[in-house]
């Protein structure tokens, strides 16, 4: 195989059967090749998770995708899922501050403001007058990163960042604000930052330039019986086209063979490839690329995870009442368990129309450096979650069913310079004709940046970099559908 080929005949393997991996072999499929993915575990899908609770189907995993990014939405209908996607039967979502829940306040950029009109309540009066500072303060260096909280808290004070952007970063990334890239996780605020002294003009600019736009549609979708079903659909879909996918095969090596291929051992088996996509977290990568990539392997090495768990929790629809809206967002200064409820039969319309009587909620707690509370048995868990969903809603009941899903190293970080670690691993793998890498650990986290991080690297064998080098200049923001996650 040519360093700059995936044609017909040509055979990939890929590692890892994520979203990722199956978006890749969907793509290579495309191009003609022929293709082989290996997983290590039993199933398919990686972080999407489908199953049941109290006999409706629910997700145990992520449970909504963007849908003003196209990947995901387009591979679902590609794999024949178009009938089945669904918009959130409502948009609105709380915030559990001050000891009460609050309406989430409208007009930001993943919780910066464009001015602090209507956060009273949400932030002190000190807080909404530190806000107005903002436009009379010189600027704030950048430089080629800066972490999201830094900046924010320079220019518009600590309880915008702890109030507001905090539970909305710690709902995608399961992190810290104060760590979090801002190029990386939230790029168009990075990028109209450069541009501005004031950080709520350039908030106000980005806000008009959407507004210009007149994007139509839903923002985030989901799919009937739940996203972890578009995984599935994708593997289907695949084999059908004469893809074979492996699970219970842990690959354990990773060479360049003497006729430019690459010998894939994956327990007493060896395969020959032509090429081989590395779609597997970052530790994994790592050991798979030390013999033929050892810069690229230390470079992964160094990326760290933060664990989390779901508790899904399903009670009779009599005598259960909730606020409206699709759940809350809680802000770790005020020091509760829980960092995000979503309530699922109000936020997806198919999981109440599978069964009028019953009511599903989801919890979740963990963020980065957080071991003690995931460190309780399922029991606890679903005790500090029913605690403070009393505490928030006034919810009382006893759950018929409980569900603690544990995501132990789950979510990648994206801490400052992430961006060049990214351009440095890549390097490192340019080097090896027939060889790229795609998942979570580089460009987003949410299932659209996974997908596009997937094309990126099935595109690269074919000799096209023009996705990767989009990629580099504009990571796939990875909002996340909703107050759950």
């Amino acid at each position: 195989m040519s360093a700059t080929g995936t044609g017909t005949g040509q055979h990939v393997v890929v590692v890892g059967a994520g979203i990722a991996g199956l978006a890749a072999a969907h793509r290579l499929l495309g191009r003609g090749a022929r293709v082989t993915v290996l997983e290590a575990s039993d199933r398919v899908g990686g972080k999407l998770l489908p199953g049941e609770i109290a006999g409706v189907r629910v997700d145990f995993g992520a449970e909504s995708m963007l849908a003003r990014r196209p990947e995901a939405v387009a591979l679902a209908r590609e794999a024949g899922l178009a009938d089945r996607l669904q918009p959130p039967a409502t948009a609105t979502a709380s915030i559990w501050t001050r000891g009460t829940l609050r309406p989430m306040p409208r007009g930001h950029v993943m919780g910066v403001p464009g001015t602090g009109d209507a956060l009273s309540g949400v932030l002190s009066e000190a807080g909404v007058a530190r806000i107005e500072r903002d436009a009379g303060l010189p600027r704030t260096p950048l430089g080629e990163d800066v972490a999201v909280g830094e900046y924010v808290a320079a220019r518009l004070g600590r309880e915008v960042v702890d109030r507001l952007v905090e539970p909305l970063l710690g709902g995608v990334y399961a992190g810290d604000a104060y760590r979090i890239s801002m190029r990386s996780a939230v790029p168009q605020l990075f990028e109209a930052a450069r541009t501005h002294t004031s950080l709520t003009e350039a908030v106000r600019e980005i806000q008009a330039k959407a507004a210009a736009n007149q994007q139509t549609g839903p923002v985030f979708m989901g799919i009937e019986g739940g996203v972890g079903s578009l995984p599935l659909a994708v593997a289907a879909s695949v084999q059908a086209r004469g893809a074979e996918i492996h699970t219970r095969v842990p690959v354990s090596g990773l060479r360049r063979d003497a006729a430019g291929g690459w010998r894939v051992t994956a327990g007493e088996r060896v395969l020959h490839a032509d090429a081989v996509i590395v779609a597997v977290p970052a530790p994994a990568a790592a050991g798979l690329l030390a013999a033929e990539a050892p810069g690229a392997a230390a470079e992964l090495r160094t990326v760290e995870y933060a664990s989390m768990a779901l508790i899904t929790l399903a009670y009779r629809r009599a005598g259960t009442a909730l606020p409206e809206g699709s759940g809350f967002l809680v802000p770790p200064v005020d020091g509760h368990t829980i960092k995000a409820s979503t309530f699922a039969t109000q936020k997806w319309g198919w999981i109440a129309d599978e069964d009028p009587g019953t009511v599903v909620l989801r919890t979740s707690v963990g963020r980065y450096g957080e071991t003690e509370i995931l460190g309780r048995d399922d029991a606890d868990l679903v005790a500090v979650s029913r605690h403070d969903l009393r505490e928030a809603t006034g919810l009382a009941a006893a759950p018929v069913e409980t569900r603690v899903t544990r995501w132990t190293d789950g979510l990648p970080q994206y801490p400052v310079g992430h961006h060049a670690r990214v351009a440095r691993i890549r390097e490192h793998v340019a080097k090896l004709p027939g060889l790229a890498v795609c998942g979570a650990q580089y460009d987003g986290v949410g299932i659209p940046a996974c997908i596009a991080s997937a094309y990126a690297a099935a595109d690269q064998l074919g000799g096209d970099l023009g996705a990767v080098r989009d990629l580099a200049a504009a990571p796939v923001q990875s909002l996340h559908g909703g107050a759950g996650e």
